[in-house]
């Protein structure tokens, strides 16, 4: 459930699929509120006009065949700029347009517009149907109000679909996931649960194998602490988020004793193994997102160093908290203060790798970066507060030196 939850969020058919289901039961609801208000009346519904059978039809013919155009031409517009994104500034971006709320909310608008006329349409008699002639006033007027509303969305897609593509806008959106990812594994307020810990002596460690494979998604840490404390073990996860396993391979390593296969279940049931990386929990996948993006903007076809250059000024709205904060937690306790899960969170010296690897692969060529960079290291090296920062930041700069020379 939670992995399809995760995947929902990121489709153009959940949201629409919603909406269009909620334009069908307001339609029936509303239908039947007419058929209420008009059974003994003169066809006339507080202040609203009537209406005769081919004014209505017409009206809603109009609204449902207009709503269902504009969806289709928003959709092509929309897989237009997915397939420009992808190929000018990498194909993991496109999780971005999929997993962006407005646009999925257009398409919903549509498509639920769309339905609602529909199914009012059908309710539409006149005497050569046969029976009563039958125009559902209220229901015909808001599909009018609903058709307006769609004009201002419209409006609205075209805007912010022009916005989208901007290379700005696609770095914040990294930039925001990113800084996401820092603040859940590098809070700036630690919980009282989350520990510095050393591995304690393992003397029996019983693995519990994946049972499907994929990427880590996300690992309910609160869910393994309660198994870990239920049955009174250590619980050391060896598959953190971003790290791709197959079914048989270990996810977690149980100590003292062997596992029932209730715990080996429970446990598999806290991680959610998926095709792609994301950056709910993977903090080095959403580093090397913004990487990715300045890399291809030093490519031979695009030779935009200045994209490089944002990309690396956005890099330290990230990194310098994660340098001035506790490290990540290694360890995580029950109510007691017993240890039950270790964790192995990527460290700053990983993070500060993935970013200036990029740069030292692909940006040496290009002066407005390498100075970008420099500029970086310097920041990093105001708040590094372990030797071990310092000596890789110390080695950074060094090695950005000597190209300058």
């Amino acid at each position: 459930m939670r992995s399809f939850l995760l995947r929902s969020r990121e489709s153009f058919w959940f949201l629409p699929g919603v909406l269009g289901l909620a334009a069908i039961v307001l339609a029936e609801a509303l239908v039947a509120l007419d058929r209420i208000l008009l059974a003994d009346g003169d066809g006339r519904v507080l202040f609203l006009d009537v209406l005769s059978a081919s004014g209505g039809r017409a009206i809603l013919e109009i609204i449902g065949t207009s709503m269902l155009t504009v969806a289709a031409t928003s959709f092509s517009i929309t897989i237009s700029v997915l397939a420009t994104t992808s190929s000018t500034y990498g194909p993991r971006l496109v999780r971005n347009f999929l997993a962006d709320r407005a646009n999925q909310l257009v398409l919903a608008s549509f498509t639920a517009t769309f339905l609602y006329a529909l199914v009012v349409l059908r309710s539409v008699r006149t005497v050569e149907d046969g029976g009563n002639d039958f125009v559902p006033v209220i229901s015909t007027n808001i599909a009018v109000l609903l058709g307006i509303l769609n004009v201002a969305v419209l409006v609205f897609f075209i805007h912010h679909i022009a916005d989208s593509v901007q290379i700005t806008t696609l770095q914040r959106r990294v930039q925001a996931d990113l800084t996401r990812a820092v603040d859940l594994i590098y809070p700036a307020h630690p919980g009282a649960q989350s520990v510095q810990a050393a591995v304690p002596p393992v003397l029996t460690a019983q693995a519990v194998p994946a049972a499907t494979h994929g990427y880590v998604e996300r690992i309910d840490l609160a869910a393994l602490c309660e198994i870990a404390r239920a049955h009174d073990c250590v619980i050391d996860v060896v598959a953190m988020p971003g790290v791709h396993r197959i079914a048989g391979e270990d996810l977690v390593r149980v100590s003292p004793g062997h596992p029932a296969d209730e715990v080996a279940d429970a446990v598999r049931a806290a991680f959610t193994l998926g095709v792609a990386r994301t950056p709910h929990q993977d903090v080095r996948f959403a580093v090397q997102q913004l990487v990715e993006v300045a890399v291809r903007g030093l490519a031979s076809g695009s030779n935009d160093p200045y994209t490089a250059v944002t990309a690396l000024d956005l890099a330290a709205t990230a990194l310098v908290p994660v340098l001035s904060r506790e490290p990540a937690a290694t360890g995580l306790t029950d109510d007691a203060g017993r240890l039950r899960v270790l964790l192995h969170w990527p460290t700053p010296e990983d993070l500060i790798a993935d970013v200036f690897g990029g740069v030292e692969t692909y940006g040496l060529d290009h002066p407005l970066v390498v100075r970008a960079a420099l500029g970086l290291a310097e920041r990093l090296a105001a708040v590094a507060a372990t030797p071990t920062v310092a000596s890789v930041l110390t080695d950074t700069v060094r090695r950005l030196e000597s190209t300058r020379a």
